[in-house]
């Protein structure tokens, strides 16, 4: 094989790599950050907010959230701990907004406004 065709088949298989390589950072790029709902709960009657702790799992599944924390037992090392705490994760922000809007959350949050006070926030996780 004479120089010059040797040379033209290193320079296209370098420009391949490189292009390759792009496309993977790239990709890696564009992966969803994480979203996740956070909420600091205080329970104000057990039994009804039982009724709302109850039905929440199962209006997670088609969003593919699930807990991370739910209730657990927050520990105050600066300031004062909630009295229950939860924290959702969701594939994305934009899934954890979706879920929060659905027709079927919707549906349970009066029991959660009736039997607790709470704070509910979304934030942005750390991309993988």
């Amino acid at each position: 094989m004479k120089t010059n065709h040797k040379l033209a088949l290193a320079v296209l298989f370098g420009v391949a790599i490189g292009v390759v390589g792009s496309v993977s950072i790239h990709a890696r790029q564009m992966k969803a950050v994480p979203g996740y709902v956070i909420a600091e709960v205080d329970v104000k009657d057990p039994a009804m907010f039982k009724k709302y702790g109850d039905q929440v799992p199962g209006t997670l599944a088609p969003f593919n959230g699930h807990y991370i924390i739910r209730g657990g037992n927050p520990q105050a090392v600066e300031g004062e701990a909630p009295k229950r705490f939860v924290v959702i994760a969701f594939e994305s922000v934009e899934k954890a907004h979706a879920w929060e809007d659905s027709p079927a959350y919707s549906a349970i949050k009066p029991i959660r406004h009736s039997s607790a006070t709470s704070r509910v926030f979304i934030a942005e996780g750390v991309a993988p």
